[in-house]
């Protein structure tokens, strides 16, 4: 039986199709998931694509005190589980608690990661708790091709643990999927929205997550600014708790149900996001996209570097930006820097199961 550990929304989406065609060679995989208060979205993701699995652990919070708290707790509800079965490997996205387990247990690691630091360069001061955590308990490491091969050598790999595959991870669940703006009308339609007006979607920062430092204060300082310069209609994905958000937005929609996001974003008339995937996402669709992260990532520069998205840090940038894009008129709905990328899932899945 093949493990998986899915910790956050992008993992789901991510080994979707590749459990799949895992199971389509008749392989039995278990899922495993963790939630927490103010953190649903990877339960709820897996529910909303009919996926099996079992809840361990908790979502440990902001501060590091809960945060180590939580992954020791995680760890030994783990570890009772899974000796429960008879687990051959452990394929995950770098899950901390799951990457201790299957090493203690001396069950084979499986990691995909393309994020091992925050930096686009090799400065190695910049890797994540995550990385560090995970990626030199690896028996082998699945990484993209944006990432250099040499900071995973850093990690204590050799060259015959390290697989590329030649695209950008968003693709493996974007390549076949079709924007429908009926979705987006059904989607919106209960908040009285006016939509011959502009659409401008955001999503926060992962403020909570240990890789960024603290809580980025401009896409809130300007939230209100963005709306009385382009009178659009704002709807923000939360990334945590919303009901903070109503209280300090009143004039933008705060989307709390679980949807399929990404008809949104092909829609948009402008992104904003303090993240990676859904900017990654945006992107893949042509919409234009402005970076509020703390930091440039390998992936993240790609995608600038390739004019698919810009990146501020300061106000007056971000306001400059969304007025200069929100006068687009998108010619294609879809980046011809997407369709250029290779996916072999079956390929993929082959060196998973050697």
């Amino acid at each position: 039986m093949i493990w998986f550990d899915l910790v956050t929304p992008k993992s789901v989406l991510f080994f979707i199709p590749i459990i799949k065609e895992i199971e389509n060679r008749g392989r039995k995989v278990l899922i495993t998931a963790r939630e927490g208060e103010g953190y649903s979205e990877v339960v709820e993701l897996l529910r909303l694509y009919n996926m099996e699995f079992i809840n361990r652990g908790e979502f440990g919070g902001a501060e590091l005190r809960d945060k180590l708290h939580a992954s020791i707790e995680r760890q030994k509800a783990l570890m009772e589980f899974v000796t429960l079965y008879n687990i051959d490997r452990l394929v995950c996205l770098c899950s901390v608690d799951a990457n201790r387990v299957a090493f203690g247990l001396g069950i084979p690691v499986i990691n995909f990661y393309d994020i091992p630091l925050s930096d686009y360069q090799t400065n190695f001061k910049r890797a994540l708790p995550q990385a560090r955590l995970t990626l030199p308990l690896s028996t082998k490491v699945f990484k993209p091709f944006v990432v250099p091969e040499e900071i995973f050598l850093r990690f204590s790999l050799d060259e015959e643990q390290i697989f590329d595959y030649d695209f950008i991870d968003p693709l493996i669940w974007l390549k076949d999927f079709k924007a429908d703006f009926s979705y987006v009308e059904k989607t919106l339609k209960p908040y009285n929205l006016d939509l011959s007006k502009p659409l401008i979607v955001i999503r926060e920062e992962e403020y909570k997550s240990s890789y960024v430092d603290k809580k980025y204060p401009i896409l809130y300082e300007v939230l209100k600014d963005i709306k009385n310069l382009t009178n659009s209609n704002i709807i923000i994905i939360p990334r945590y708790e919303s009901e903070y958000l109503k209280k300090e937005f009143p004039f933008a929609t705060i989307l709390e149900e679980k949807v399929i996001i990404q008809h949104l974003l092909a829609f948009a008339n402008v992104f904003i996001g303090g993240g990676g995937t859904l900017n990654t996402e945006a992107c893949f669709f042509n919409t234009p996209t402005i970076s509020t992260r703390s930091f440039i990532c390998h992936y993240d520069k790609y995608q600038i570097d390739n004019d698919l998205m810009v990146w501020v840090n300061t106000k007056e940038e971000l306001l400059n930006y969304v007025q200069q894009f929100i006068k687009i008129k998108r010619k294609n709905r879809y980046s011809t820097v997407f369709s250029d990328m290779k996916l072999d899932i079956p390929k993929m899945v082959d060196n998973i199961l050697k």
